[in-house]
C-alpha cells in the first residue's frame, strides 16, 4: 500500500485512522495487507494512502457514508477491529471526513 490515492472530483469521504502500535508485530502486518485487499472489494471503495513512523496514520476514501457504515460491518473487518483493541493498538482515533475540494501537483 504505497502512493497516493486516485480519487474523483469531489465531494467523497475520507476516514482518517490514526494509530499507536503495542511492540512487535503479532500478524498485524498481514492483517493489514488483508484488510486493504478486502476494503478494495468493497462498494463506494475509492482508494487508501497509508504512513507508519511512530504514530500510524490511513485514509481510506469512500463514495457515501453508507459505503463507509457498510465496511465497518464486514465480518472479517470486524475481527480484526476486535484483535487490533486487544493486541495491535495501544490507541487510535477514527475521523470521517467531507472531502469538498481537492487539488494537487504532479510532476
Amino acid at each position: 500500500m504505497s502512493g497516493i490515492a486516485g480519487t474523483p472530483e469531489p465531494p467523497y469521504y475520507a476516514v482518517i485512522f490514526t494509530s499507536e502500535r503495542t511492540p512487535g508485530d503479532l500478524g498485524y502486518g498481514d492483517m493489514a495487507d488483508e484488510m486493504v485487499k478486502l476494503a478494495a472489494q468493497q462498494p463506494g471503495f475509492l482508494g487508501v494512502e497509508s504512513a507508519r513512523e511512530g504514530t500510524g496514520i490511513t485514509v481510506s476514501y469512500w463514495e457515501t457514508l453508507e459505503a463507509i457504515r457498510q465496511w465497518k460491518q464486514n465480518e472479517r473487518h470486524l475481527m480484526a477491529q476486535k484483535e487490533g483493541q486487544s493486541v495491535w493498538y495501544s490507541r487510535y482515533k477514527t475521523r470521517i471526513c467531507l472531502v469538498e475540494r481537492d487539488y494537487g501537483f504532479e510532476a
